[in-house]
Protein backbone atom coordinates (compact mmCIF):
# COMPACT_ATOMS: atom_id res chain seq x y z
CA UNK A 1 0.00 0.00 0.00
CA UNK A 2 1.54 3.32 -1.05
CA UNK A 3 1.92 6.21 1.38
CA UNK A 4 -0.04 9.41 0.69
CA UNK A 5 0.64 12.82 2.21
CA UNK A 6 -1.98 15.39 3.16
CA UNK A 7 -0.75 18.89 4.06
CA UNK A 8 -2.82 20.85 6.54
CA UNK A 9 -2.33 24.62 6.64
CA UNK A 10 -2.69 26.77 9.74
CA UNK A 11 -5.96 28.16 8.33
CA UNK A 12 -7.35 24.69 7.64
CA UNK A 13 -6.39 23.43 11.10
CA UNK A 14 -8.07 26.44 12.69
CA UNK A 15 -11.27 25.89 10.66
CA UNK A 16 -11.32 22.17 11.47
CA UNK A 17 -10.68 22.75 15.19
CA UNK A 18 -13.53 25.30 15.29
CA UNK A 19 -15.78 22.79 13.51
CA UNK A 20 -14.88 20.25 16.20
CA UNK A 21 -15.72 22.81 18.91
CA UNK A 22 -19.09 23.37 17.20
CA UNK A 23 -19.85 19.64 17.49
CA UNK A 24 -18.63 19.49 21.08
CA UNK A 25 -20.60 22.45 22.42
CA UNK A 26 -23.79 20.36 22.64
CA UNK A 27 -21.88 17.59 24.47
CA UNK A 28 -20.82 19.88 27.31
CA UNK A 29 -20.49 21.60 29.53
CA UNK A 30 -17.01 20.32 30.26
CA UNK A 31 -14.98 21.02 33.38
CA UNK A 32 -11.75 21.25 31.42
CA UNK A 33 -9.64 19.93 28.59
CA UNK A 34 -6.80 17.43 28.57
CA UNK A 35 -4.57 18.08 25.57
CA UNK A 36 -2.51 15.15 24.33
CA UNK A 37 0.95 16.52 23.65
CA UNK A 38 2.26 17.58 21.38
CA UNK A 39 -0.23 17.41 18.55
CA UNK A 40 -3.29 18.16 20.66
CA UNK A 41 -1.96 21.39 22.16
CA UNK A 42 -2.94 23.77 19.37
CA UNK A 43 -6.38 22.25 18.67
CA UNK A 44 -7.00 22.23 22.45
CA UNK A 45 -6.20 25.96 22.67
CA UNK A 46 -8.62 26.74 19.84
CA UNK A 47 -11.36 24.54 21.31
CA UNK A 48 -10.80 25.95 24.83
CA UNK A 49 -11.35 29.43 23.44
CA UNK A 50 -14.49 28.45 21.54
CA UNK A 51 -16.00 26.59 24.52
CA UNK A 52 -14.80 29.24 26.99
CA UNK A 53 -12.83 26.71 29.02
CA UNK A 54 -9.89 27.94 31.08
CA UNK A 55 -8.86 24.74 32.84
CA UNK A 56 -6.41 22.94 30.59
CA UNK A 57 -4.34 19.92 31.53
CA UNK A 58 -1.99 17.87 29.42
CA UNK A 59 -1.01 14.26 29.14
CA UNK A 60 2.33 13.50 27.54
CA UNK A 61 2.50 10.24 25.61
CA UNK A 62 5.51 9.47 23.45
CA UNK A 63 4.71 7.08 20.58
CA UNK A 64 6.28 8.60 17.44
CA UNK A 65 9.84 9.41 16.45
CA UNK A 66 9.51 11.08 13.03
CA UNK A 67 7.43 8.45 11.13
CA UNK A 68 8.38 5.44 13.31
CA UNK A 69 5.96 4.13 15.95
CA UNK A 70 7.12 2.73 19.29
CA UNK A 71 5.45 1.52 22.48
CA UNK A 72 3.60 4.35 24.25
CA UNK A 73 5.39 5.92 27.18
CA UNK A 74 3.49 8.32 29.49
CA UNK A 75 5.85 11.08 30.63
CA UNK A 76 3.25 13.37 32.32
CA UNK A 77 -0.13 12.54 33.82
CA UNK A 78 -3.15 14.89 33.84
CA UNK A 79 -3.44 15.06 37.63
CA UNK A 80 -6.48 17.37 37.93
CA UNK A 81 -8.65 15.32 35.56
CA UNK A 82 -9.18 12.31 37.85
CA UNK A 83 -10.85 9.51 35.86
CA UNK A 84 -11.93 12.03 33.20
CA UNK A 85 -15.50 12.62 34.40
CA UNK A 86 -16.62 15.95 32.92
CA UNK A 87 -13.38 16.35 30.97
CA UNK A 88 -12.67 16.60 27.28
CA UNK A 89 -9.59 14.92 25.74
CA UNK A 90 -8.29 16.64 22.60
CA UNK A 91 -5.75 15.37 20.08
CA UNK A 92 -4.94 16.34 16.52
CA UNK A 93 -5.29 12.82 15.14
CA UNK A 94 -6.19 9.26 16.03
CA UNK A 95 -4.09 6.98 13.82
CA UNK A 96 -3.58 3.35 14.85
CA UNK A 97 -5.16 4.00 18.24
CA UNK A 98 -1.98 3.34 20.24
CA UNK A 99 -2.00 6.72 22.00
CA UNK A 100 -5.80 6.76 22.27
CA UNK A 101 -5.89 3.36 24.03
CA UNK A 102 -3.22 4.53 26.47
CA UNK A 103 -5.07 7.77 27.31
CA UNK A 104 -8.46 6.01 27.48
CA UNK A 105 -7.05 3.77 30.22
CA UNK A 106 -5.95 6.85 32.17
CA UNK A 107 -9.22 8.79 31.66
CA UNK A 108 -11.96 6.24 30.95
CA UNK A 109 -14.85 8.63 31.72
CA UNK A 110 -13.68 11.53 29.52
CA UNK A 111 -15.12 12.53 26.15
CA UNK A 112 -12.40 11.93 23.54
CA UNK A 113 -12.28 14.16 20.44
CA UNK A 114 -9.82 14.50 17.59
CA UNK A 115 -9.68 16.76 14.59
CA UNK A 116 -8.68 13.97 12.20
CA UNK A 117 -9.27 10.21 12.37
CA UNK A 118 -7.99 7.15 10.51
CA UNK A 119 -10.03 3.94 10.28
CA UNK A 120 -7.82 1.89 12.65
CA UNK A 121 -8.36 4.31 15.54
CA UNK A 122 -11.71 5.90 14.71
CA UNK A 123 -13.75 3.71 17.10
CA UNK A 124 -11.63 4.89 20.06
CA UNK A 125 -12.78 8.51 19.82
CA UNK A 126 -16.23 9.90 20.54
CA UNK A 127 -16.11 12.84 18.15
CA UNK A 128 -13.94 13.79 15.16
CA UNK A 129 -14.24 16.05 12.12
CA UNK A 130 -12.40 14.56 9.14
CA UNK A 131 -11.54 10.97 8.28
CA UNK A 132 -8.48 10.21 6.16
CA UNK A 133 -7.29 6.87 4.80
CA UNK A 134 -5.01 4.72 6.92
CA UNK A 135 -2.13 5.12 4.46
CA UNK A 136 -2.24 8.94 4.60
CA UNK A 137 0.45 10.78 6.56
CA UNK A 138 -0.91 14.15 7.68
CA UNK A 139 1.64 16.94 7.47
CA UNK A 140 0.63 19.41 10.18
CA UNK A 141 1.69 23.06 9.88
CA UNK A 142 4.15 22.71 12.77
CA UNK A 143 5.94 19.96 10.78
CA UNK A 144 6.55 22.15 7.73
CA UNK A 145 8.21 25.40 6.78
CA UNK A 146 7.63 27.62 3.75
CA UNK A 147 10.40 27.55 1.20
CA UNK A 148 11.04 28.47 -2.41
CA UNK A 149 9.45 26.17 -4.99
CA UNK A 150 10.91 25.85 -8.47
CA UNK A 151 8.30 26.80 -11.10
CA UNK A 152 6.77 23.76 -12.78
CA UNK A 153 8.03 24.81 -16.23
CA UNK A 154 11.61 24.79 -14.93
CA UNK A 155 11.44 21.48 -13.03
CA UNK A 156 11.67 19.28 -16.12
CA UNK A 157 14.65 21.21 -17.49
CA UNK A 158 16.99 20.66 -14.53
Amino acid sequence: MSQHYFSVTWDQLHRDARALAWRLIERGPFEGIVAITRGGLIPAAIIARELELRLIESVCVVTYDEEVMSEPRVTKLPVAAGDGTGWLIIDDLVDTGTTARCVRKLLPAAHFATVYAKPAGRALVDTYITEVSQNTWIMFPWDMEPQFAVPLAKRDKT
